[in-house]
């Protein structure tokens, strides 16, 4: 498996030695510029040695978009059913069956569900299949479509990006 990480640090520690070398003050805007900037020229070395690279970063790019939505629509979800003075939570726990199969994306998935407000990954099965979540669900329980929104969601999109 051949992993977007690599080429990533690599093109950070050449933003950082360029920068270095050249006196430039290291500001996060100068860096992000300097990042690109470097990204763009790797692009056509590392497009003749890895052709998937290119192809995941636009994926990587929409997991991360995705996540910062979901994160931003499950915090206002939270904050206002804590605002109102009736509350609409329903607690429920699903077993969410996973086709993620390596350590690697059982675990950032995790991390992203538990990252989202109203969601907790609590356990995952012996044999590595099954993801035990804690949800808030507002208004009814409906388990099938939160497994169906993960499984379709944080998910697929993380395996776009792992596979």
């Amino acid at each position: 498996m051949i992993l977007l990480i690599p080429h990533t640090i690599i093109s950070a520690i050449l933003v950082v030695i360029a920068f270095q070398l050249l006196g430039w003050d290291t500001t996060a805007s100068r860096l992000f510029l300097g990042g690109i900037i470097i990204f763009t020229v790797l692009w056509p070395l590392f497009y003749l040695i890895n052709k998937s690279y290119f192809k995941k970063v636009p994926k990587l790019m929409n997991l991360i978009l995705f996540f910062f939505k979901e994160l931003i629509v499950a915090n206002l979800r939270v904050a206002y059913d804590v605002l109102t003075p009736t509350t609409m939570m329903r607690p429920c726990i699903i077993a969410l069956p996973l086709s993620a199969e390596s350590d690697y994306e059982i675990t950032i998935l995790a991390n992203m569900i538990s990252l989202t407000p109203g969601t907790l990954s609590l356990d995952l099965s012996k044999d590595k299949k099954i993801l035990f979540v804690h949800a808030i669900q507002f208004k009814e329980v409906d388990a099938e479509k939160l497994k169906s929104d993960l499984k379709n969601g944080f998910e697929k999109k993380l395996l776009e990006i792992t596979r």
